[in-house]
């Protein structure tokens, strides 16, 4: 990726993720989050969920892998802000699409507007800045 071919307004292209059961237990136990929500099944429903549901990281970390596939490995995350919506549920797909929203040619920094929607509308809306180099 190259900081002086982008333009504002360019899309990204769109990644769609299965939920599964190990993609959510596994990106809990990953990121030390052993609230049972996230692996227990009856504690899920004990809360009034119909299933286990994604932590926060696991999230963050798919937001980040949405955005390097694109940027490439080279590129240098200088910000993150996300804010989620509808949870994720196993057996959904959650699909990724973003734009870039805004360039800084003195810093070499590209802001990145996304969206993570599942079948029940958009789980994760985020603002992502990189620096290229």
């Amino acid at each position: 990726m190259r900081f002086e071919d982008l333009a504002v307004g360019q899309t990204l292209p769109k990644l769609a993720i299965p939920i599964t059961v190990t993609l959510i237990a596994g990106g809990a136990i990953a990121t030390r989050d052993y609230f049972a929500g996230h692996h227990d099944l009856e504690a899920a429903r004990a809360l009034g969920s119909p299933h286990i549901f994604m932590n926060i990281l696991t999230t963050s970390g798919l937001v980040q892998r949405f955005v390097e596939s694109w940027a490439g490995p080279d590129c240098e995350f200088r910000s993150l802000k996300i804010k989620l919506g509808v949870p994720n549920y196993p057996g959904d797909t959650m699909t990724f699409s973003g734009e870039v929203s805004a360039l800084d040619a003195g810093q070499r920094c590209v802001d990145v507007a996304l969206k993570g929607s599942n079948s029940m509308g958009p789980h994760v809306t985020a603002t992502v800045r990189l620096h290229l180099r």
